[in-house]
């Protein structure tokens, strides 16, 4: 079976290219990148397993943080929360798993597999269920394809253990697991409903980690080329330049297990005199340029450092920085009629009909 290495090079790139893939949502890599680091250097490895090698009745764990992005920056954890996610998940239903998938790719949830897959020895499968970060439970490649929502296993730092047996709808999953959360700190590590290796293939976003890699190796050798990272972003994906400007106001609160806001830009150099406003539910949501929207999800709303090319989140934005604000395609699967009632602008309550930058 084709495994292949996950190099510390390799994640080093996955942190920076998940980070642009998040949306600004998703949590920052950092951390994880340090447990990471740490494992690699006690001696622990990682491979990698095409989703095209599952067998139709192997059993995959999805895995993810869930909570609001700035209480993760304040709660530290470590890689063996995420394990102990998935290892009371096997003991629940007795299933033992293949291997270990992202719920996101975006943002720290990119490392959320690894860490698990180097406890417990187990590949990391190079899909996800979102090709990006999203907020809600419902809003997956599997919920779209209404695949069972449950069960799902919560953890947290100080030992607090629930599962959640049974709920009729994946919106039901997103109202009782964000309770758990909001009673556990706004952050909790997860084991989602465990999926076989014939829905991985048939509902999956596949060679999402590869891609994460690719952008992030891109960015890294612009800037060791001291050459322009975001036209790097650019050749490797097909995304389209939005906005380029500084940050004048923040506005941002942790609420119901979210992170909710709005941040404002002034133009610079072509955009000189145009203001922009992305609102956010932990990810970059709709962005409107002059009080019209022009970009929203989901299509993917990218906010970059204008010099390091690297990705802003919304817990991490402030006021005076240089952004640079591009867009870049979602998974087709989220494009149908059914997807757009999933994560279109109507499903984060924004009235407006979705048009697609790359339309």
């Amino acid at each position: 079976m084709p495994l292949t290495d996950i190099t510390i090079d390799d994640i080093e790139s996955l942190a920076v290219g998940a980070w642009v893939l998040g949306t600004g949502g998703g949590g920052s890599p950092y951390l994880g990148l340090l447990n990471m680091r740490a494992l690699y250097k006690e001696g622990y490895r990682v491979q990698l397993m095409p989703a095209s090698e599952l067998a139709d009745d192997d059993w995959v764990a999805a895995v993810s943080n869930m909570g609001a992005p700035l209480v993760g920056q304040e709660r530290l954890t470590d890689s063996r929360t995420i394990a102990r996610a998935v290892d009371l998940m096997e003991r629940h239903t007795r299933y033992r798993f293949r291997g270990i998938m992202a719920l996101e790719i975006g943002g720290g949830n990119s490392i959320q597999p690894l860490m698990a897959a180097a406890h417990l020895k187990r590949p990391v499968i190079d899909s996800d269920m979102m090709g990006r970060a999203y907020p809600e439970a419902q809003m997956t490649s599997v919920a779209v394809g209404d695949l069972m929502p449950c069960p799902l296993t919560t953890v947290d730092v100080r030992g607090l253990e629930s599962v959640v047996e049974k709920v009729p709808t994946w919106k039901w999953m997103e109202r009782v697991s964000r309770k758990i959360c909001v009673e556990y700190g706004s952050i909790a590590s997860t084991c989602k409903a465990p999926r076989t290796g014939a829905e991985v293939k048939k509902w999956g976003i596949h060679g999402t980690t590869t891609k994460a890699i690719a952008i992030g190796h891109a960015v890294r050798e612009a800037q060791r080329r001291h050459e322009d990272p975001i036209a790097a972003i650019l050749a490797v994906e097909p995304g389209k330049l939005l906005y380029k400007g500084k940050v004048v106001d923040v506005e941002r609160r942790a609420t119901e297990g979210f992170l909710r806001g709005r941040t404002r830009f002034d133009g610079m150099d072509e955009w000189r005199g145009s203001s922009m406003e992305i609102n956010f539910q932990n990810e970059w949501i709709v962005a409107w340029l002059d009080g019209k929207p022009i970009a929203m999800s989901p299509d993917l709303i990218c906010v970059l450092d204008s010099v390091s090319g690297e990705a802003v989140g919304t817990e991490t934005i402030r006021y005076g920085q240089r952004v640079t604000v591009i867009a870049l395609p979602p998974p087709p699967v989220f494009l149908s009629p059914k997807g757009l009632q999933h994560v279109g602008p109507r499903a984060f309550a924004y009235d407006i009909e979705f048009k697609s930058v790359f339309a």
